[in-house]
C-alpha cells in the first residue's frame, strides 16, 4: 500500500506540474560552464529541442544526478558503427540552482564537478547563481527537494515536464516527445 501511495503521490506531483507549465515559454535563464563560460536559455538553444534539468538543494541534487548516466547514453553519447547517424539531435543541461546564501558554494561545486563528472557530460552542466521566486513561480517548483525537467520545443515553449529521480517511465515519455 506504501509504494501505491508514493505512486499516487509522484504522479499527482507529475500532473499538476505538467497541467502548470505546459504550453508556456521556459523563463530566461543565464548559467555558467565549469569554465565561467555564460549560456543563455532558452535562446542558445540553437532552434534544437532541449531537455533541461533543474535541482535548488543537495536532496535534489542527488536526484538530480539519476539521470546523469541515463541522459548521457540516450542523447550525448555519439554512436558508432552500424548506429552512426541515428542518435538525438538534442540540447541537454543539467542545472543545480546556488540561491540565497548557498550561492557562495558555486566555485566549490564547480571545482568537485571538473574532477567528478564525465568530461564528455560536463559541457552538459551549468551552475545558475541567484534569485530562485522566479523560476518557482513560472515553473511551479512547489517541493526544493526533488529535482524539476522540462523538455523545450525548437522555439523555448515547454512541451513535457516531470520531476523527481530517474525512472524508465519517465525517460520514455522524454524520447516520445522528442521523436
Amino acid at each position: 500500500m506504501k509504494k501505491f501511495s508514493l505512486f499516487f503521490i509522484g504522479f499527482a506531483l507529475t500532473f499538476t506540474l505538467q497541467a502548470q507549465v505546459i504550453g508556456k515559454m521556459f523563463p530566461d535563464l543565464e548559467a555558467e560552464t565549469v569554465e565561467d563560460t555564460k549560456v543563455r536559455l532558452p535562446q542558445e538553444a540553437n532552434g534544437k529541442y532541449t531537455l533541461l534539468g533543474l535541482a535548488y538543494s543537495k536532496k535534489s541534487e542527488d536526484e538530480l544526478n539519476s539521470w546523469f548516466q541515463p541522459v548521457f547514453e540516450t542523447f550525448i553519447q555519439k554512436t558508432t558503427g552500424l548506429m552512426a547517424g541515428f542518435g538525438y539531435d538534442v540540447n541537454v543541461y543539467f542545472v543545480p540552482m546556488f540561491t540565497g546564501i548557498n550561492a557562495a558554494a558555486t566555485g566549490t561545486a564547480k571545482r568537485k564537478a571538473l574532477k567528478n563528472i564525465n568530461p564528455q557530460l560536463l559541457p552538459h552542466v551549468l551552475f545558475y547563481k541567484g534569485e530562485i521566486k522566479t523560476y518557482q513561480d513560472a515553473l511551479d517548483f512547489e517541493r526544493k527537494d526533488i529535482p524539476y525537467f522540462f523538455v523545450l520545443d525548437t522555439t523555448g515553449k515547454i512541451i513535457y515536464a516531470t520531476s523527481g529521480k530517474y525512472s524508465e517511465a519517465k525517460m520514455e515519455q522524454v524520447e516520445s516527445v522528442i521523436e
